[in-house]
């Protein structure tokens, strides 16, 4: 997995929160809704509602685990080969130089 679908994967599970919590508060700004068919819509919802959460907190796990994995990685990587990584930084700190010194 790349840098950058963990990126889109983080944004994704922050929407999904984001739709949870609407939902949520929809719920409750229906509450005082008299009906059967409202009560059951409702029930329906909120049964939907704690099995998003569940997978939410899931995803957040497994994002959790992968970025870990990701920075041990690059741990091991920069321990494994020290000047390699030294010239990426270097290398990476030029390039940013030139850009702010265009400016």
């Amino acid at each position: 997995m790349n840098d950058m679908s963990l990126v889109t994967k983080e944004k994704l599970v922050a929407d999904f929160r984001l739709v949870v919590a609407d939902a949520e508060e929809l719920l409750r700004a229906t509450a005082g809704q008299a009906g059967e068919k409202m009560a059951e819509l409702r029930a329906k919802a909120q049964d939907n509602l704690a099995a998003a959460r569940m997978k939410l907190a899931e995803y957040e796990a497994a994002l959790v685990d992968k970025a870990k994995e990701v920075g041990r990685a690059a741990d091991d990587y920069v321990h494994e080969n020290p000047w390699p990584a030294v010239g990426i930084a270097a290398g990476v700190g030029f390039l940013i130089g030139l850009l702010i010194g265009r400016r």
